[in-house]
């Protein structure tokens, strides 16, 4: 192993040393030494010019950077409901009690740390464990065991079989976006043809809309960038895929990646942009190395770097950042913030990111699904894409499904599909409950199966998770209380108070010793969080609870201690003393609470 210093030097040379690029040296760090090692933060502190506290607050931000060294071998549990449906529990307390570790506490010999993280885009093909950032997905305890041998063996992960790291497609249902294919450098070809207005106008033509959840339509997005006055503009893309349940976007980056890169320089020629990134989140480390291959192909063929297809002036290439385990960078102001080399704290809107954004630039910034399609869109035109869908959903959306369901997968559907034809699509049988969009979406019972995925009626960034009748629906919500709880970023109080507020009352419910009182107060509390957090994602924090109580209050009554507020502490009962020294005796002396007390 390379001495610290000589390290530094190394990754100094490699990705620079603007102060700015610090999170991609921690990852850096991270990922060679198991751990960030103090002395990293003082060497880093000069070269940079950054502050120590600085660094300080950047690594303890992000789930994925540690002080203390990992080991040889780093294996995280992902945890999302649908690994656990699935018996990840089960094969993790196998695996630490046959390697003879708690969970996130580096073994004595110093050789392997067994944790959990939150959804790592596996769930199609669950129980899933990173071992290194690489995913070992369809895990089974033979498998574990396979583990388990190679690590006391000390057998690199390099040289595990490759079987162990197979992730497939699972593409189930294609459309318009998955199936017309396009050569590449068609779409900067029809950019350079028609011009960035006419391409503009297009794409609002064709009614694009934002696939992150939100919905703003991508041709206005492009336009204000464009307009905006400044000396340089960038464009992002968030392939920060971090909302429990999704996966459509690591199908994209794994064999879509052309089209996503195509995207990307379409809408910088547009907007006039010489630099894009690619926010990557770090549960998706393993899909680097092929996204690096294909640009750097690209850059061969002339389809990005300087004069792009022999155009004069048309320079622009693309960089791909690591995320290190942080839900609120997807949120695409957070995203900017980490970026930039900082804590992924939301920024206050406005200015939005049209006009001030990385680098308080104006910045084009969509997910990897939306450039996928306005790549699709260069080509084959505006009619093309909203011949299918609805009149405020054009186009077509790809659902990551998972759950109770015998076909778990991708399914591309234009907008307007029913709840209840993806289920027959899909085979599932015997359903209590979907939840859309993710744990931040909606829960819908049977008696909601008729409404159909569009923005008009149930938005979907893409997941689409299956809960048949035998499954518990408040170990649903208890893992996203937890979940939600974990990965706050800490900046709003309404989030980070109110969200382990909330995950202690579920677990209250869960145990039994909940009332009616708690379920009111569970209620106040979800509802001070959607109108007084300080970003989307604190505000859509509570609708699992408020889903759930308001559609199946069933699964919280049955669980009730008992109908009323019982008070762990007798008030009146207490002041008998102080009655007894004082000599009262008197109404005044006495407490008289109320029901609501």
């Amino acid at each position: 192993m390379k001495n610290l210093e000589g390290f530094i030097n190394e990754q100094l040379s490699s990705i620079g040393d603007a102060p700015d690029l610090l999170l991609q040296h921690l990852h850096a760090l991270q990922l060679y030494y198991s751990h960030v090692p103090q002395e990293a933060i003082r060497l880093l502190s000069e070269r940079l010019n950054t502050p120590p506290v600085q660094i300080n607050a950047v690594l303890d931000f992000y789930s994925f950077l540690h002080r203390t060294a990992r080991g040889e071998y780093d294996i995280r549990f992902s945890d999302n409901i649908t690994d656990r449906m699935l018996g990840n529990q089960v094969l993790f307390k196998g695996l630490c009690k046959k390697l003879g570790v708690k969970p996130d506490v580096p073994r004595a010999d110093g050789k392997v740390t067994v944790g959990l993280t939150s959804c790592t885009g596996i769930c199609d093909q669950g129980p899933a464990a990173l071992v290194n950032g690489i995913v070992v997905s369809n895990l089974t305890e033979k498998r574990v065991h396979k583990m388990v041998g190679r690590i006391e063996a000390g057998i690199p992960v390099s040289e595990w079989p490759r079987s162990l790291f197979v992730v497939k497609d699972n593409i189930r249902r294609k459309d318009k976006l998955l199936s017309d294919d396009i050569i590449n450098g068609s779409a900067i070809g029809a950019l350079a043809a028609t011009g960035g207005e006419v391409m503009l106008q297009r794409l609002e033509n064709s009614g694009l809309r934002g696939r992150g959840g939100a919905g703003f339509g991508t041709g206005i997005k492009w336009r204000l960038c464009r307009d905006a006055d400044a000396d340089e503009h960038y464009v992002v893309c968030n392939a920060d895929e971090g909302e429990p349940g999704t996966f459509k976007d690591r199908v994209l980056l794994n064999s879509y990646a052309d089209y996503l890169f195509e995207g990307m320089t379409v809408a910088a020629g547009i907007v006039g942009s010489k630099k894009g990134l690619l926010y990557l989140r770090g549960e998706y480390l393993y899909l680097r190395e092929a996204l690096e291959n294909t640009l750097h192909d690209r850059r061969k063929a002339g389809l990005l770097g300087k004069k792009i297809l022999g155009h004069k002036g048309f320079d622009f290439d693309i960089e791909i950042h690591m995320g290190a385990g942080a839900y609120i960078c997807g949120e695409e102001s957070a995203l900017i913030e980490s970026l930039e080399g900082k804590r992924g704290i939301p920024r206050n809107r406005p200015p939005y990111p049209v006009t001030s954004g990385y680098k308080n630039k104006p910045t084009a910034l969509n997910n990897v699904e939306t450039f996928v399609a306005a790549a699709k869109i260069a080509v084959f035109g505006a009619d093309w894409y909203h011949s299918v869908g609805t009149k405020e959903s054009s186009g077509t959306k790809l659902l990551s499904i998972s759950g109770d369901c015998a076909r778990p997968g991708i399914y591309e559907y234009p907008f307007g599909v029913s709840i209840r034809q993806i289920l027959v699509d899909c085979a599932a049988s015997d359903t209590q409950a979907v939840q859309v969009s993710g744990a931040a979406g909606a829960t819908l019972p049977p008696q909601e199966f008729y409404r159909k995925i569009a923005f008009e009626d149930v938005p979907s960034g893409g997941s689409f998770m299956i809960f048949n009748q035998q499954r518990d629906l408040l170990k649903m919500v208890l893992n996203f209380a937890r979940f939600f709880t974990h990965e706050s970023c800490g900046f709003c109080t309404p989030c980070r108070v109110g969200g382990r507020l909330m995950n202690d009352l579920v677990e209250k419910v869960m145990v039994g010793y909940a009332t009616r009182y708690d379920l009111k107060e569970m209620k106040r509390i979800g509802l001070v969080m959607k109108k007084t957090a300080h970003c989307g994602l604190g505000s859509t924090a509570p609708n699992p609870v408020l889903d759930t109580l308001a559609k199946f209050p069933g699964i919280y009554s049955r669980r009730l201690h008992n109908t009323s507020h019982t008070p762990a502490f007798d008030m009146s009962k207490a002041l008998d003393v102080s009655r007894l020294l004082t000599g009262r005796e008197d109404e005044g002396a006495y407490l008289e609470l109320t029901d609501e007390q």
